[in-house]
């Protein structure tokens, strides 16, 4: 879950908002799946070089926390968003 204490945030806020900031003004709309997707493989490949050798427990951990990022991204993104158009535009399963 992303919710860490605001002392552990605090560690990273600075550069994330620094990266944020050089990622959103830099490139194209069409090209922002991909250039996200290398910033993660990136960070994703750090991580697991930085371990002493890759095991199957420390990428099924890193898979799981894409997988958890993509729930709540979803959970507090995506849904409130379809349920709105739902309701402006009509349920296709109730309606």
């Amino acid at each position: 879950m992303p919710y860490i204490r605001q002392d552990k945030r605090d560690e990273f806020d600075t550069e994330l908002d620094a990266f944020i900031l050089k990622f959103l003004e830099t490139g194209e709309t069409e090209s922002t799946a991909g250039r996200l997707n290398y910033s993660i493989s990136r960070i994703l490949g750090a991580i697991l070089n930085d371990d002493e050798r890759i095991s199957y427990a420390r990428i099924n951990e890193l898979v799981g926390v894409l997988e958890c990022a993509k729930i709540e991204l979803y959970r507090r993104i995506a849904a409130p968003y379809e349920d709105d158009k739902s309701r402006i535009n009509g349920d296709v399963y109730f309606g």
